[in-house]
Order: C-alpha cells, then sequence, then structure tokens
C-alpha cells in the first residue's frame, strides 16, 4: 500500500499551502479577547495553518535534490512509550504526522506503518481518536488519484478536532499540534539544505517561515503562564531571533488576465524576495533541532 501522506499534521500542512498572511491586528485583538477564557478563536489558527507550506511543494524539491531516505533523521516510533503526558502527546501527534509524510515521500511503507500505529496511540490519548478513520484513508491512500479526498477528509479532521478541543477548553492541544509539525517539517528541510547549500529553493522555504514563526510566538505568548508552554517560547523567541536576520521583501505589481487552454486565469505578477545566507541557515537548523531534541526526548 502506498501511505499518501496519510499522517495526521502531514496532511493538514498539505492542504494549507495558501502564503496569505492572517491580519495580525485581528490575530492580536482575538488573543486580546480570549483572555476571559482559555481559548483562541477558531479561525486564528485556521488562519496560522494556511500558511504552513505544503509538504508535496517540499517533496518535490527534496526529490529534486536527490537526497536519499534517511530515516535516522525522524523521530522513531520506538520514542512513543516516552510520551506520558498531553503537553509530549500533542508535540509528538504532530512530529509523528510530519515523519509519515517523510516516509511517504519515499514510499518507505513499512515505516509509515509503524507512524500510523503511533498516531493513532496518541490521538487514543488524547481522546481525540475518534476522529482518525484509519480505515477510510488507508482505502483512500492505496490510489494516488484520491489524494484530494485524502486532503479534504484530513483537513475536515482537524477543523473537528479544533472545534472539539475548544469546547473542552483545550485549545492549547492545537497549538500543539501544529508547533510539534511545524518544528518536525523545519528539522528535515534543513537537514536536506545542509547537505544541498547551493539549493536555493530549499534555503528560500525555509526563510518564508520567518513569518508563520511569528504567528507561532504570538500564539505561545498567549499560555505563557504554562511552565511547558513559556520554556517553548522560550526556544521558539530564540528561534525568531535567528529568522530577524532575514529580509522578506513584497513588490507589489498589478495581476493580468491570460486565456490559458481557453480559460481566463488571473496571473499574480507581484513577487516576493527572500534574502537568505548559508549562515542564516546553519544557525536556524542548529536551534531547530536543539527544540525538536527536546520535544521528542
Amino acid at each position: 500500500m502506498r501511505l499518501v501522506a496519510i499522517g495526521f499534521m502531514a496532511l493538514l500542512i498539505a492542504a494549507c499551502g495558501s502564503s496569505k498572511k492572517p491580519d495580525e491586528k485581528a490575530f492580536l485583538e482575538s488573543l486580546d479577547s480570549a483572555k476571559t477564557g482559555p481559548t483562541i478563536d477558531e479561525e486564528v489558527i485556521s488562519s496560522i495553518l494556511q500558511q504552513i507550506p505544503s509538504p508535496l511543494e517540499i517533496s518535490v524539491l527534496l526529490k529534486e535534490s536527490g537526497t536519499k531516505y534517511n530515516a535516522g533523521i525522524l523521530n522513531t516510533s520506538e520514542n512513543l512509550s516516552k510520551y506520558n503526558s498531553n503537553y509530549k502527546k500533542a508535540l509528538n501527534l504532530g512530529v509523528y504526522g510530519t515523519d509519515l509524510g517523510y516516509t511517504n515521500i519515499y514510499e518507505q511503507n513499512q515505516d509509515g506503518l509503524k507512524y500510523l500505529t503511533s498516531i493513532k496511540s496518541l490521538a487514543d490519548g488524547l481522546n481525540i481518536g475518534q476522529f482518525f478513520d484509519i480505515e477510510t484513508i488507508g482505502r483512500l491512500a492505496t490510489n494516488s488519484k484520491n489524494l484530494d479526498s485524502l486532503l479534504l477528509i484530513t483537513t475536515q479532521n482537524f477543523n473537528s478536532i479544533n472545534h472539539y478541543l475548544q469546547t473542552q477548553s483545550r485549545a492549547n492541544l492545537s497549538v500543539l499540534l501544529l508547533i510539534g509539525g511545524w518544528v518536525e517539517a523545519m528539522q528535515i528541510t534543513c537537514q536536506v539544505a545542509a547537505k544541498d547549500i547551493k539549493n536555493k529553493e530549499l534555503q528560500e522555504k525555509i526563510g518564508e517561515q520567518k513569518i508563520i514563526l511569528e504567528q507561532i510566538v504570538l500564539l505561545l505568548s498567549f499560555y505563557k503562564d504554562d511552565a511547558n508552554m513559556a520554556s517553548l517560547l522560550k526556544d521558539m523567541e530564540e528561534l525568531k531571533g535567528a529568522f530577524d536576520k532575514i529580509n522578506i521583501t513584497y513588490t507589489y505589481k498589478e495581476s493580468t488576465m491570460e486565456i490559458v487552454d481557453g480559460v481566463a486565469v488571473i496571473k499574480d505578477n507581484s513577487t516576493t524576495t527572500i534574502n537568505i545566507t548559508e549562515q542564516d541557515v546553519e544557525a536556524i537548523r542548529t536551534l531547530t533541532n536543539s527544540i525538536r531534541n527536546k520535544i521528542i526526548s
């Protein structure tokens, strides 16, 4: 069976490849309004998810780099027994989901099945296992033509999970799922980029994460009274310091209309320039690995 990125976070990320940036004022207002209770507006988290790069997009870059499959850069499924707290379970549910997506890129089905089992175990431990229809996802995954259906199902799953956690006053777990998946995706991408220093596309993909990291730091700041979250926030702020050295310039140009195969389409002529150096990538890789090691230990 070919596992087509059927991990929770891996597929969630794959469904959210938009570069749209959420309105920061609205974001901050939602945090302020949420201070009376442990919830954050569902649309706030969704808006952040929309910024995360598609693993399908990243997988193309990984394949083009010629990098071979390396299970050693993933979080082994044997670590599952270490995750006894909800904090660790939520973070590593995100991590394992991204790892499952990586195994799919290289069609390592046996490893993928191990991660799928770990994902289901963590989801059950967080009392959200009911949102994972493993049988249906596995059936769809046997045919790559069903990828769109897979993405739709898993995106709907996260929306349902997020809503459920909100009503249970456990919105912090949604944040941790997001962060775990993001950190692991960053770690994998940085490892590959370190071995392919001339790959500018990979470097720019890393640089783009400056925007999403700013939003992650804002999310974590809402939970800074919690010792675990405060520690994670401190680490993320240090990582943000490395990202602050990257300059991202957006140049607006009026869109134009073109006819493609007899259909009128709008072409976005605006451009984004990301100035990132090899030194920046190395600094980000080092800090990301440090954070990731704390998460999976």
